[in-house]
């Protein structure tokens, strides 16, 4: 195995091919799309360069499928399932980059009364979706996974509180410096 540094999006293309058995890059970035990507997005370019690091540094090993396209597909080595149970196993904090565009904007000047409304809709309609999920398929998913939809929930939740606090600061709601 060549000596490689895992970076969490390491672990996601692990994880994912891990759940699925085995998987082509492209398998592996549908199925972040359609599963951890409120969480935890991972640009698609980046998922095929994971893929062949990881194949690279004998963590994955290729596939060809017999059937359909003769695609490649990708399988967890022991050496990746090593590595992806001791990654499970770890208790690590890393502080959270929340990477919330309208925070953003407030920091630098925003007009609360312009991104307050826009927010808490934006963040009504996530929770609607997310309580949604939870009520059709909440029951049929794996503890874990339940755990990260509630962790949305109640992200969402939060954000919802927070934009309505400062929709409602009235010091905030005064025209900002060169406003008319």
């Amino acid at each position: 195995m060549a000596d490689v540094r895992l970076t969490t999006s390491s672990y996601l293309v692990l994880g994912i091919i891990d759940k699925l058995g085995e998987a082509s890059a492209y398998d592996v970035k549908v199925e972040a799309a359609a599963t951890v990507a409120p969480f935890w997005s991972v640009p698609h370019a980046q998922v095929y360069a994971q893929c062949e690091r990881l194949l690279a540094a004998g963590l994955l090993a290729q596939v060809r499928q017999e059937s359909g396209r003769n695609r490649r597909v990708l399988a967890l080595t022991e050496q990746g399932r090593t590595a992806l149970r001791a990654w499970l196993g770890d208790p690590e904090f890393v502080p959270v980059e929340a990477r919330e565009r309208g925070i953003l904007k407030l920091w630098f000047g925003g007009r609360p009364q312009v991104l307050a409304p826009a927010q808490l809709e934006a963040h009504r309609r996530t929770l609607r979706s997310y309580a949604e999920l939870a009520e059709e398929v909440g029951e049929l998913l794996a503890p874990g996974q339940r755990e990260a939809l509630e962790f949305g929930i109640r992200y969402e939740q939060m954000m919802l509180d927070f934009w309505t606090w400062v929709r409602s600061r009235e010091d905030l709601r005064a025209p900002a410096a060169g406003d008319s």
